[in-house]
């Protein structure tokens, strides 16, 4: 499995987390500003991937250990 395999499906688990465990932060899911790209064609590579992973990571950090 390719690492951006990996990040992918790191990303999909939190997303799936959140949705069932937290769903009231799904509405934080989509104002986050690297899924909105700004521009024609973003450049989606590993080190973007790890950047919302990240941001998905401590979403769930901040909301979850409070």
């Amino acid at each position: 499995m390719s690492s951006s395999s990996k990040i992918l499906s790191e990303i999909f688990r939190l997303k799936l987390e959140i949705a069932t465990r937290y769903p009231e932060l799904m509405k934080y899911l989509d104002e986050e500003p690297i899924t909105i790209p700004n521009q024609a064609k973003p450049k989606v590579d590993d080190a973007s991937l790890n950047e919302y992973l990240h941001t998905l990571k401590n979403l769930i950090e901040k909301y979850g250990g409070a």
